[in-house]
């Protein structure tokens, strides 16, 4: 089966020809600005061809020079709402799937290796960050400023509309934290992730077949004085993110194996959900495709790891 189909071909030579025409035009021309609000359109619209293909390794390659061609356009026009929603996210699955993951198996080979790429990915979400901190900045003046200075008061001026936006910042932002956990500049500024992500589920908290829930199995562990027991409240999310993707998402089934049930040393119940996960068709929600077969590469690194993981086998 081809990767890249025809209406892909198609919609790439239009892409180029909108680029080619507004290369051609001034600088103060209305209809160049025009020209690059439809292609930010276009491109803004276009993450689905991305999530749906069967073929990371095309993603990896294919990814850099559609995120530098939207900075390009966000260049011209820096205020396009969808531009910064696209840029963000897609910086930050970039650096989640292809640096961060890269670095992690790269750790057994090489420490420094590792820290170089985890230095990048750390870059790239502090850059996916301040893409969905500009995006939040259009809809609401001065948000960024007020998120530092009062996250719970800022992030209550959001509105459903913005659950997107919250969402990936918030992912970014958390993220970047984990990678830098030596960094405790960065570090305190989980308070702030937490007001960004609570908002989002307070807003829409089935956004994107449970993406919010599944993002807070993981944060439950980091969350600053968090009521009770972190475990209990990622299991909460954990069944709720696995409801609203019908179980048919592996982000889940990983995300709890590896932020949950190695902290516990439940090592049957981590390879019972990592070898679910690994058995689930990707083909089964065409548009999360990519995410599933990321997720899946993962558990399968996790697995082989299992000994090393764990202190010894539980008790039968």
């Amino acid at each position: 089966m081809d990767v890249i189909t025809v209406a892909q071909r198609i919609a790439a030579a239009r892409v180029l020809l909108g680029l080619v025409l507004v290369a051609s035009l001034g600088p103060g021309c209305s209809v160049k600005k025009i020209a690059v609000n439809k292609l930010g359109d276009a491109l803004a619209g276009g993450g689905t061809t991305f999530a749906s293909d069967d073929d990371p390794e095309l993603v990896r390659e294919a990814l850099p020079f559609a995120l530098k061609l939207m900075e390009s356009l966000l260049a011209e026009n820096p205020n396009h709402r969808g531009l910064l929603f696209a840029t963000a996210s897609g910086f930050t699955q970039y650096s989640y799937a292809f640096v961060q993951q890269d670095a992690d198996e790269k750790e057994e080979e090489s420490l420094a290796a590792a820290e170089v790429l985890r230095t990048r990915a750390r870059r790239l979400y502090l850059r996916a960050r301040d893409y969905g901190l500009r995006g939040l900045d259009v809809a609401h003046r001065d948000f960024s400023v007020a998120l530092r200075r009062q996250p719970k008061e800022a992030v209550s001026a959001t509105q459903k509309k913005d659950v997107p936006l919250l969402y990936w910042t918030a992912a970014a932002w958390g993220s970047a934290i984990g990678v830098s956990k030596d960094n405790p500049e960065l570090v305190a500024d989980l308070s702030i992730v937490e007001a960004l992500i609570d908002r989002a589920l307070e807003l829409d908290e089935a956004y994107d077949r449970g993406a919010i829930h599944a993002f807070l199995i993981s944060f439950e562990a980091a969350r600053p004085g968090g009521a009770g027991d972190a475990a209990t409240r990622a299991r909460g999310h954990f069944d709720r993110a696995l409801e609203l993707s019908q179980g048919q998402l592996a982000g889940p089934l990983v995300s709890y194996a590896e932020s949950v049930l190695i902290q516990k040393q439940k090592r049957a119940e981590f390879q019972e959900l990592l070898q679910r996960a690994l058995a689930l068709n990707p083909d089964a929600i065409p548009e999360s495709r990519l995410a599933n077969l990321v997720a899946q590469r993962r558990a399968r690194w996790l697995l082989k790891r299992i000994d090393d993981l764990f202190v010894e086998n539980e008790a039968k």
